[in-house]
This record gives C-alpha cells, sequence and structure tokens, in this order.
C-alpha cells in the first residue's frame, strides 16, 4: 500500500469524538475531507484509500486517508498539510512515507499547529508489520455506529443532526407519530430480502395477488423526497435515517396485518447487512462471528414471520442486470465493482439470526421461484 521511491504516501486521521455531537461533527468532516481529496489537482496521478487507525485493544478507533501520489512531488504535501490546518482542529498530524537511502521504508511524524502557524516534525521511525489483530478493529464500534438495536439509539443520532440537517427533524416527527413497540395482527408478515436483480419485485407482486395481501417496501414512500439527502451523508447519520425508517413502516405493518397479510419488500435485514458490509473492509473473513449481537434482530422492532432471501449466481445477477437500463444506486455500484463487498452483503444476510433469513434458490424462472415462495410461506405461516 505504500508507494517506493520516487513515490510517497502520506496518512492522517480524524481525531477520536468522545461524545455522540462530536461523533457526528467528526463523521461529516471525514466525508467532507474526501470529497476535498477526490478534487485535488495531483488526484489524477495518485490514490485515496479508507484508513483505520486503532488500539490492539480494541478500545481506540480513527478512521482516516491513506493517500498515495505515485510521483512523490512536493506540492501534495504541502496541500495536504493546509487542507489539514484549515479542517482539523489544531495540533493535527501528518504521516510522511517514503524510502529511506538504506531501502527500508520509514515514516515522518509532522505536527502541524494550525492555519499560518507553521509545523514541526515529531520523530522519524521505520515501518515496521504489526501482528495482525484476531477480529476487524472495527467490530467492537458496529453496533451505535451503522448497525442501530434500537429505535432510540438511531433517534439520539437524527437529533444531533437538526442544526444542520433540517430535513433529520422530518424524519424524528413521523417516528415520534409511530408508537412504540408496535404489535403484529392476526395475519402473516412476510419478508422478501435480497440483491437487486435477484427476483424479488416478481416475487412480491405474485405473492401480493396469490395471499390477498398487502405490499409495503423499506424506506416507505412518506421518506421518499428525503432519501438522497440522507444517501449523500456519512454512514453514521444516513444508517441511522434507514434504520429508522424500519420503525416508521412497522407501524404500517402494525395497522395492515390486523386485515390482511402483509409483503414487505426488504425490512431490518437490508439495512444491517448493507451497514455491516460496508464499514468492514477486506474480505469476508473479516466480518464479526456468527453469532454476534449485530446480527441480532433489535427487541423494539416489529418482527416478521417468515424471510425470504432471495439468491442467484453472480454471473446470472450481472447478466439480469445489464438488461435493466435503470439508475443504479451507490450500492449497487458496489457490489458490481467489488465482489468482496458483494460477498460480505450476501454472508451478512445469511447470519441474520431472530428470525434468520431462508435462503431460496432464484435461479430459475420467474414463476417457479415465485411459486416456490408461495409454498414455503404457506406451509409455515398461520392463514386465517
Amino acid at each position: 500500500y505504500f508507494r517506493t521511491a520516487p513515490g510517497r504516501s502520506y496518512s492522517f486521521g480524524i481525531p477520536v469524538a468522545p461524545t455522540l455531537r462530536e461523533r457526528v461533527r467528526a463523521a461529516r468532516l471525514h466525508r467532507a475531507l474526501q470529497r476535498r481529496l477526490k478534487q485535488a489537482p495531483w488526484a489524477a496521478r495518485g490514490r485515496v484509500l479508507p484508513l483505520l487507525s486503532y488500539s490492539p485493544r480494541g478500545a481506540v478507533l480513527e478512521k482516516g486517508f491513506l493517500v498515495q501520489d505515485e510521483q512523490g512531488l512536493p506540492e501534495t504535501q504541502s496541500f495536504l498539510e493546509q487542507l489539514l490546518s484549515l479542517l482539523l482542529p489544531a495540533p493535527a498530524h501528518l504521516s510522511v512515507y517514503e524510502e529511506a537511502a538504506s531501502g527500508e521504508l520509514c515514516c515522518a511524524l509532522w505536527c502541524l499547529q494550525g492555519a499560518g502557524r507553521g509545523k514541526e516534525l515529531l520523530r522519524r521511525a521505520p515501518v515496521v508489520a504489526a501482528e495482525e489483530p484476531e477480529f476487524h478493529p472495527a467490530i467492537p464500534h458496529l453496533l451505535g455506529d451503522t448497525v442501530f438495536s434500537s429505535r432510540e439509539a438511531a433517534c439520539e443520532v437524527l437529533e444531533e443532526c437538526t442544526s444542520i440537517i433540517p430535513e433529520a427533524r422530518f424524519i424524528l416527527e413521523l417516528v415520534d407519530k409511530s408508537p412504540n413497540h408496535p404489535k403484529k395482527g392476526n395475519f402473516p408478515v412476510i419478508v422478501i430480502e435480497g440483491l437487486d436483480a435477484t427476483g424479488k419485485t416478481t416475487v412480491t407482486h405474485f405473492l401480493k395477488d396469490s395471499l390477498n395481501a398487502v405490499l409495503l417496501r423499506t424506506p416507505p414512500s412518506c421518506v421518499s423526497q428525503w432519501r438522497k439527502i440522507f444517501d449523500d451523508e456519512p454512514p453514521l447519520i444516513r444508517r441511522a435515517f434507514y434504520a429508522l425508517t424500519n420503525y416508521i413502516v412497522a407501524s404500517e405493518i402494525a395497522q395492515e396485518s390486523s386485515k390482511s397479510p402483509v409483503i414487505l419488500d426488504r425490512y431490518w435485514h437490508s439495512t444491517a447487512a448493507y451497514s455491516i458490509a460496508t464499514e468492514i473492509t477486506g474480505k469476508v473473513q473479516n466480518l464479526p462471528p456468527p453469532h454476534h449481537l449485530v446480527y441480532r434482530w433489535p427487541d423494539d422492532l416489529l418482527s416478521p414471520d417468515i424471510v425470504l432471501l432471495l439468491t442467484v449466481s453472480p454471473e446470472e445477477r450481472v447478466r439480469r442486470l445489464q438488461g435493466r437500463g435503470t439508475e443504479k444506486t451507490k450500492e449497487e455500484v458496489d457490489l458490481e465493482a467489488n465482489d468482496s463487498f458483494r460477498q460480505k452483503v450476501e454472508e451478512s444476510y445469511r447470519r441474520m439470526e431472530n428470525p434468520a433469513c431462508q435462503i431460496l434458490d432464484a435461479s430459475s424462472s420467474k414463476e417457479d421461484v415465485a411459486k416456490a415462495a408461495l409454498h414455503l410461506i404457506k406451509n409455515q405461516c398461520h392463514f386465517l
């Protein structure tokens, strides 16, 4: 990951935020820095990679960036020093990596005193490999950062955003109108999960007609006008928004399931699976182990009777997507570009508990898949 001569690499992190308000500010600062780095004049000759700095005991996790400059030109370092002095609280720290005369990789740690106040070299040291952690360092921080185990935890994040994101107040008002711990009616609640192009639309509409059911979606239509706003926010805020949309739709489920079966196109499992896969970098082996708390359904969220996870091979999914011609979400782009990300999403789905996802192979014809889904549901759910 480090450029050798004549290249040079740089790293820096966002200071750890002890309070929720500071965490929100740090998350937005991280996003602002990410955008500025991508727009930098030297971006064409280098790369910007996400970086995690952590304590071996897991207590501290600092997010930042590793910047690679293939040519190692001095203006790159000048740009970074000015950017960090302007946006980060003083003193900020910048690590510079380059090859020493001996051939070993060395790091120079600079302390930036603030705009116009100069810098100080704190130390130089050779770069050595650290022992690989037993678990991915982000795992202890997943709950409460990108996966929310309660309505209250997600609300607290958006409450800190109301002064900077006015739309957060509208979401909180909708949540306030939704009852706490809504109870499911006597009719079954069926969730259909899966990646795009696995046949969810066909299956959900078939089940709606076959069972004379109500079809609901997450996020619900009442928040659709705000999705783009929150999609543009950092993960902490974006995931809190999507977590709360599940609680909003839960009140609709409670009402409708007292009158007829309810079919739901995605629900909490999607929110959690994409959150986990995004936050846990690297390979699928880095995911939290099975039965970790991050895979458990929130105690205060209305639970469905059955969850079906539609799966197809990666090749078949790509073939189906090619014929769509629809605008792709950022997550869909990531799924196509990053095979590891797709694997992490799918494996996170498979590890969900209480309720678990029941796997349904959706590679056959749409009609056969829909009938197989109906057969599973009728065998396991009670109908009035």
